[in-house]
């Protein structure tokens, strides 16, 4: 979240920003090829899902080692992208292993509860890394950010160490339960579950529900890349002061929003939160695009910024459960990887297109076309059975 603003107020241009976010962002929409090794190798003595997160985490970390040695500055855009494309792809082993442990274990009346926790860890993390190491980056340069930030990722290594997955699990080992070469046993070939994702993607329901997916986030990404960089490279917000209010702004969705809306939605149910807080997205856009067409002020472009970010992130917390609700069974992970490869390739096409939309378009008329975009999603998900199938489905 600071290292974009952060590149900008050092003189790199938006579309290289873009392109880098976007390379970045690629493991993500490739996460679903993750999900077959995870689903059908988890016979390891470490645990089913443990192994893979603590394989994901180990090669994450090795990657944030190597970070510094990319360097710092607009001439480091390549090297900084080529080291964070080969954590995000070590992240998204991680992230895949961790979102099959939840649709493994959690009941479905727990789901909103534990998507919110979940999203609270993730925005937590993201808006005190923005608050720290927007100052740190200013006041010291990028490396020592790096540093700090490796720390902190091998102190929270400490948890999936630590904690096995079942009583009876080795603390500590790469060996198997003697199935060597078969996984676990029953489970279908490798290309055996290739061909039930593709077989997954092509339910009519789950075409629906990618494409809302791949929209919403298009449409937040491109307008939030966009509008932050533009409001630095105008020079109206310094990269410091803009990361911390965006840092502000993801804690205060990510924790209270989240956690509010995770347990509401254990009541109504995932499918009915998930249509309101889009036509919530609606409004809120409308808003946002009405407050940019006249005079600005500091304090509209903040709380422009506000309604653009903290709403469309409050989605996630009922998108998830909504489709962990739809896939449980053997191809968990598989099934999953594939929405949200989905919900962040949508991001990346925003923030790949960020830099051309913004040369067109005014700021107004981007957030505009956002809530028409948001409009067409609502509309999609007010047809139950598109996204969730039939009733006796």
């Amino acid at each position: 979240m600071a290292l974009p603003n952060h590149l900008a107020e050092l003189g790199a241009a938006p579309n290289a920003i873009g392109a880098m976010l976007a390379l970045i962002g690629l493991p993500w929409v490739l996460q679903p090829f993750w999900g077959p090794l995870v689903d059908r190798f988890g016979d390891f003595r470490t645990g089913r899902r443990r192994t893979w997160i603590m394989l994901g985490l180990a090669g994450a970390l090795a990657c944030l080692a190597g970070l510094p040695l990319a360097g710092d500055g607009a001439a480091a855009l390549g090297g900084l992208g080529v080291v964070l494309l080969l954590h995000n792809a070590c992240a998204a082993l991680l992230d895949t292993s961790v979102d099959a442990m939840i649709i493994d274990r959690v009941p479905p009346d727990r789901l909103g509860e534990t998507t919110a926790l979940t999203r609270a860890g993730f925005v937590g993390g993201s808006a005190l890394g923005a608050a720290l190491f927007s100052a740190l980056m200013a006041a010291h340069g990028l490396v020592l950010a790096e540093r700090l930030l490796l720390l902190l990722g091998l102190l929270a290594a400490a948890i999936p160490i630590l904690v096995r997955e079942d009583a009876g699990d080795a603390l500590l080992s790469l060996r198997r339960r003697g199935h060597m070469g078969h996984g676990l046993p029953g489970t279908p070939s490798y290309l055996a579950f290739l061909g039930s994702l593709l077989a997954f993607g092509r339910r009519r329901e789950i075409l629906a529900l990618l494409a809302v997916c791949v929209v919403e986030e298009f449409a937040t990404t491109a307008f939030g890349v966009h509008f932050g960089l533009d409001l630095v490279a105008t020079g109206r917000w310094d990269a410091t002061s803009l990361s911390q209010l965006q840092g502000g702004l993801t804690l205060a969705s990510g924790t209270v929003g989240a956690l509010s809306i995770g347990l509401w939605l254990d009541r109504v149910g995932p499918q009915h939160a998930l249509r309101l807080l889009l036509g919530t997205c609606v409004a809120a856009y409308t808003i946002t695009a009405l407050l940019l067409l006249g005079p600005r002020s500091t304090l509209l472009e903040a709380c422009a910024m506000a309604l653009s970010s903290v709403v469309p992130a409050l989605v996630f917390v009922s998108l998830a459960p909504a489709v962990m609700q739809i896939i449980r069974g053997t191809g968990a992970a598989t099934q999953f990887a594939l929405v949200m490869a989905a919900l962040n390739g949508g991001g990346i096409l925003g923030s790949a297109a960020s830099g051309s939309i913004g040369a067109l378009l005014p700021s107004w008329l981007i957030a505009l076309g956002g809530a028409i975009l948001f409009a067409l999603c609502t509309l999609v998900a007010s047809k139950p059975e598109r996204l969730f199938g039939s009733p006796e489905r």
